[in-house]
């Protein structure tokens, strides 16, 4: 009876359209990767996956693929491309960050989104990651990390809390809001069986409510992007036909996006016979409202016994020393996002700003896997270089300590195909294996892709 009403409630979203996407219902689920920029760049990464086809219309670094089990592939670890359903790339491509803007990803896990902000921004700018669902910030935590994010701060916080305290502050604003997932049918088979008129319009006023936080942060003149991944017209016409009705304050833009469909005048609809599986994408600009009057962030040196050992730290493991706002709380080493962009975040639940170097231990300091994803293999002193086919490279991911003979005792790096992997400790020849244990893939011959 469910599919029933879902089918015929389509019928009357798509109208002629919709025999076209019937032909697309039991056909597979579009899969693509997103290449990372801050790592790689397309022309140097898609010679080295066989399994890479044609570009995305959605993104211009996202390529079709045809495997599954990606994230086993060690240039996956490595963070050289992201696992991505192509059109959910789609909304970012609407934002359309540039170097230097302030970007606040509302509703941000598992990633996919966040780092592709990241990418555009080039290392410049602010990225702040935010998401409500605790574990769920810690996968994007984890992700910002493999991708080498060095700008970005991530929090756990609600969309209120969060947006109160930074009203004003962002230049771009994307709301990626939970759905009702009618876009995914096709990756999950089961799950229209679970589907709801009932259901749709919980998601709408839920997604409601968050656009209205949203809109607080997005500073005078600035751009809001909302989108999901359903076709539903409460959650998608319906919720921005409200915003804009609580809201005189935001215009409907044109998202720059030439795929899909549009909707509203400048909206766009995306569905599988466009080569994703299915995306809603609407652009807002802010015309007038409160530009941020809080405190900025009062960026605190550290003492001059921890500079001190920070810097004789960072100059036994590297080549040249980047790093410039060196920040210690909580025993922990960060290097903060350029300071002068942080606003105050005191009272805020902050899982990370900018880069965890290591940690202080008694008389040593231990570094953080963040440091080897941060950098080049070039800016180490030390390198074990392997490539994403080698035995080597398969074993140091499993976690087994390896026999070395051309490094000096001291901390390095593993490479694949010139982008880092992670920390080792060379002593006497052996190298003991700091890739963090939750990471690690057990099998090599589950890394044969």
């Amino acid at each position: 009876m469910k599919m029933n009403e879902y089918f015929a409630r389509m019928k009357t979203v798509l109208g002629e359209d919709y025999d076209r996407f019937l032909e697309t219902v039991d056909k597979p689920a579009y899969k693509a990767i997103r290449v990372n920029t801050l790592k790689i760049l397309p022309e140097e990464l898609i010679p080295l996956l066989p399994f890479a086809g044609e570009q995305v219309p959605f993104a211009p670094t996202g390529y079709y693929v045809d495997v599954e089990k990606l994230g086993k592939h060690p240039l996956h670890h490595a963070g050289a491309f992201y696992v991505q359903e192509p059109s959910a790339m789609s909304a970012v491509t609407a934002l359309d960050p540039q170097p230097g803007d302030k970007v606040l990803d509302l509703c941000a896990a598992p990633g996919g989104k966040s780092t592709q902000i990241a990418a555009s921004l080039s290392g410049t700018g602010l990225l702040w990651a935010n998401e409500i669902v605790r574990p769920r910030a810690h996968i994007l935590l984890s992700n910002i990390e493999r991708m080498g994010v060095k700008n970005a701060v991530v929090s756990n916080m609600t969309p209120e809390a969060l947006c109160t305290k930074l009203e004003g502050y962002f230049d771009k604003v994307l709301v990626d809001a939970p759905c009702s997932g009618e876009g995914m049918f096709r990756k999950d088979k089961d799950a229209i069986f679970e589907w709801s008129v009932e259901h749709s319009l919980s998601c709408a006023e839920r997604q409601k409510a968050i656009l209205d936080c949203a809109a607080r942060a997005v500073k005078p003149e600035g751009e809001m992007v909302y989108s999901t991944c359903t076709f539903s017209p409460d959650e998608n016409e319906g919720v921005v036909t409200h915003f804009l009705k609580e809201h005189p304050e935001f215009e409907l833009i044109d998202t720059g996006c030439r795929f899909g469909i549009k909707t509203l005048d400048h909206a766009i609809r995306v569905y599988p016979f466009h080569g994703g599986e299915g995306h809603f994408v609407a652009k807002f600009r802010k015309k007038k409202g409160k530009a941020y009057k809080g405190r900025m962030f009062r960026y605190v040196e550290p003492t001059r016994e921890e500079r001190v050992e920070i810097e004789k730290f960072v100059a036994e493991i590297l080549r040249n020393v980047s790093f410039r706002h060196y920040h210690v709380i909580d025993e922990r080493i960060l290097n903060l996002p350029d300071p002068e962009l942080l606003p105050d975040m005191e009272g805020m639940n902050i899982l990370r700003a900018g880069v965890k170097l290591g940690d202080f231990k008694k008389n040593r300091i231990e570094p953080h896997h963040n440091l080897a994803t941060s950098l080049t293999p070039y800016e180490f002193k030390r390198r074990l270089i392997t490539e994403y086919d080698d035995t080597l490279c398969a074993r140091y991911i499993s976690g087994e300590e390896l026999e070395i003979d051309t490094w000096i005792n001291g901390w390095g790096v593993v490479t694949v195909n010139g982008i880092t992997l992670g920390l080792g400790k060379a002593v006497n020849g052996h190298l003991k294996n700091k890739y963090p244990k939750g990471l690690r893939t057990l099998a090599w011959k589950d890394l044969q892709i």
